[in-house]
């Protein structure tokens, strides 16, 4: 079984803006980790709050906020961004 990641308009325009090795790391890390793996819950984190219900992947320190969508084995990427902003 594997994952489809997929990328909303906004989080693939802040993905370009990273430098090309961050951006090659994210990729490496979606393609290599989190489309391959059983249950892609198993290598993130819930968030909390009024970010309940999505995900939160970790790759240096750039964080991806997902939503995750067992029904259509989706991981919908929303945000990707430093750790000091990518929560606001």
């Amino acid at each position: 079984m594997t994952w489809s990641v997929e990328w909303d308009d906004a989080a693939a325009k802040e993905l370009r803006k990273l430098d090309k090795q961050a951006q090659r790391d994210i990729l490496r890390y979606f393609r290599e980790r989190i489309a391959t793996e059983e249950d892609p819950k198993r290598l993130g984190k819930p968030l909390a709050r009024e970010l309940a219900g999505l995900w939160r992947y970790r790759v240096q320190n750039y964080r991806m906020i997902c939503n995750i969508e067992d029904d259509k084995l989706i991981v919908l990427v929303l945000r990707v961004g430093h750790r000091r902003d990518v929560y606001e």
